[in-house]
């Protein structure tokens, strides 16, 4: 799942950045071998909460959930809740994020790579004590392939499927069209038939009416308020082993400031901003007494979207967007005009890495960039030649078109991000220079306008997964809405036949090497077009209270990010302290706590505060928080 951070920024679907990962497990894959992986061993049972109390962990979030169904939830939060209420058929390994048994224990490819047989594990259950078996994966892929409802957060992993199957309870078997090279890599919460086959209409059971909701993930969820907490309780018999902490919960902040707050009051243990926090509030953290501040290379990407004519699959066009974007020269002179080393500088403050192609620099297996003859960087001369020239010439100030009409456009931005308020200024200042007139339009909630085409650009952003395919499926012209301002996977309505062609050919193929050179290609496609452009790759800045949480697993963990992981060490893993910090989340707690971080049974300093490590390696969510 990735995680979009806005509308929908990808695991977190969408979300991933400075190893990266499948290297290894994709040779093995192509070679036709088992991949059965090491799982993550269990922490030690330290600092348990004593028998009559309860250990909670909040969590000050600044998004807000748009659905607990994981057939359509895409923001950040959402699919972090799904992946600890859900186990997905393998996990992501939190030192190298290679793929690693979960649901199933085993998987094995046939000799032509086109039937794919998992070994589901015996020894989980369903929170109401049903067995989890592999009727219950059989299920849910067969529902998303053929119900278009079910399909709209993951349906890209299934489209490619010819038919799934459950012969016994403990084996899944996948039959392919074609060879799938994201086989290992699912990242699709399996649900349990005999509760969801109840379900009427997908595309609107939001899962929220009945708690707690039956799951087989770490967690449970207990309750839920729209706009205001989650809360889930330990699911004391995971096969992995029971959370240490008794509850998380994640309390919804409109205000990153009040959240920050909140966490100098130790009334929420951690706070992770809109995904990170911003440079001011870090730094004002930095010495703050119980409180560490950790910095990471982040899994996402900012970037800005251009609306090229919203559509539907069958092609019908709708919304408002203007009509001079989907000229690529007009597009590409809006990315020349902006300078992304004073946006890193000055907004971000050094806590991010200057934006390139698609893929963080934390997945560098899929990382790429520009030639020096295809750069887009900061260059206000060429973009207003290639105003000129797509015959939009700069008349009294303004850039007028053959209608006589001024250039004017409109930005989505999200009212809880200051980071869209404050690169929305500048992109007025930079565009105004050029003759364009600019409306930055902040919401509490983007999608709606989003879905319906009626915007010209957006602030975008996802959290990449390991393996790039999702990022990059959102943008085929299999993601278009089936009907005009319906939620779909698409991310801005991008659709093309050259594009679709280089996503077709990556998904089959199983050499690792020759993948990456496609997604590469792809990313390159996507920045000549002009219709998606990264700006930055911000760090993870986030912090917690050490008189609260003695210690927390980052991924990687030599030094990652905590909130918004590719699987659910860190909530998993996070060790209560010693003292009444531990309880509650209330008081301020005495404990001294942990300044380092336990991955396994081995303690790791790796609290990287205020700017202190920038690591040269850097989700969307534009729309809103997109995964």
């Amino acid at each position: 799942m990735v995680e979009r951070v806005p509308p929908r920024s990808v695991q977190p679907r969408r979300s991933r950045r400075v190893l990266l990962a499948s290297g290894a497990a994709a040779l093995a894959l192509a070679a036709g071998s088992v991949v059965p992986g090491a799982p993550l061993g269990a922490a030690p049972q330290q600092a348990q909460a004593a028998d009559n109390d309860t250990s909670t962990l909040t969590v000050a979030v600044a998004q807000s959930v748009d659905s607990l169904s994981p057939f359509l939830a895409q923001k950040l939060i959402s699919t972090s809740v799904s992946r600890l209420m859900y186990d997905f058929l393998t996990n992501y390994d939190v030192k190298d994020s290679h793929p690693i048994p979960a649901l199933a224990t085993k998987w094995e490819p046939s000799a032509d790579k086109l039937t794919w047989t998992y070994t589901i594990r015996s020894d989980s259950k369903w929170t109401d004590g049903q067995p989890v078996t592999a009727e219950d994966a059989a299920w849910t892929f067969n529902k998303m392939m053929t119900d278009e409802g079910a399909a709209q957060a993951n349906g890209s992993f299934v489209t490619n499927f010819r038919k799934v199957t459950a012969p016994s309870p403990t084996q899944l078997v996948v039959e392919l069209k074609e060879p799938q090279a994201t086989m290992a890599a699912l990242d699709v919460p399996i649900v349990p038939k005999h509760v969801w086959e109840k379900v009427g209409d997908f595309s609107k059971f939001n899962n929220d009416t009945k708690f707690p909701i039956v799951g087989n993930g770490p967690f449970v969820l207990a309750d839920y308020k729209v706009d205001q907490y989650v809360k889930l309780k330990a699911n004391k018999d995971y096969w992995r082993g029971k959370p240490k902490f008794d509850e998380l919960v994640f309390k919804t902040y409109k205000d990153q400031d009040a959240a920050v707050a909140a966490l100098r009051k130790g009334e929420v243990s951690f706070v992770a901003g809109s995904p990170s926090l911003t440079p001011a509030q870090a730094a004002s953290l930095k010495g703050e007494k119980n409180v560490e501040v950790n910095e990471g290379p982040g899994r996402r990407f900012f970037a800005l979207a251009v609306n090229p004519g919203a559509q539907t699959k069958d092609g019908k066009e709708f919304g408002d967007g203007n009509e001079a974007l989907r000229d690529q020269k007009v597009r590409q002179a809006l990315f020349l005009s902006i300078d992304r080393r004073t946006i890193v500088d000055k907004v971000f403050q050094g806590h991010a890495v200057e934006g390139q192609g698609y893929i963080p620099p934390r997945f560098s297996d899929y990382h790429w960039q520009p030639s020096a003859g295809q750069s887009l960087a900061h260059d206000p001369a060429r973009a207003a030649k290639l105003l000129d020239e797509a015959g939009y010439p700069l008349k009294d100030g303004k850039r007028v078109g053959e209608d006589g009409k001024p250039l004017d456009l409109r930005i989505l931005c999200h009212a809880t991000d200051p980071n869209d308020k404050a690169i929305g200024k500048y992109l007025k200042e930079w565009w105004g220079k050029l003759g364009i007139g600019l409306k930055v339009d902040c919401r509490d909630d983007v999608s709606v306008p989003w879905y319906a085409g009626e915007y010209d650009l957006a602030f975008d952003g996802w959290s990449v997964n390991p393996d790039p395919d999702f990022v990059l499926g959102i943008h085929t012209c299999a993601a278009l809405p089936v009907k005009a301002k319906e939620s779909a996977a698409t991310d801005n309505f991008i659709c093309d036949k050259t594009y679709d062609g280089l996503y077709r050919k990556q998904l089959a193929e199983y050499d690792p090497a020759k993948r990456a050179d496609l997604v590469k290609q792809m990313q390159s496609w996507l920045y000549d077009s002009g219709y998606m452009s990264v700006i930055a790759y911000p760090n993870a800045v986030e912090a917690y209270r050490t008189d609260q949480i003695k210690s927390i697993t980052t991924m990687p963990e030599a030094a990652g990010n905590i909130y918004g992981q590719d699987g659910y060490w860190s909530w998993w893993s996070a060790v209560p302290a010693d003292g009444e910090g531990a309880h509650g989340a209330g008081g301020s707690g005495s404990g001294s706590g942990s300044t380092g971080v336990v991955i396994g049974v081995v303690v790791v300093v790796v609290v990287l505060a205020g700017g202190g490590l920038l690591l040269t390696k850097r989700r969307r969510a534009t729309a809103d928080d997109r995964e």
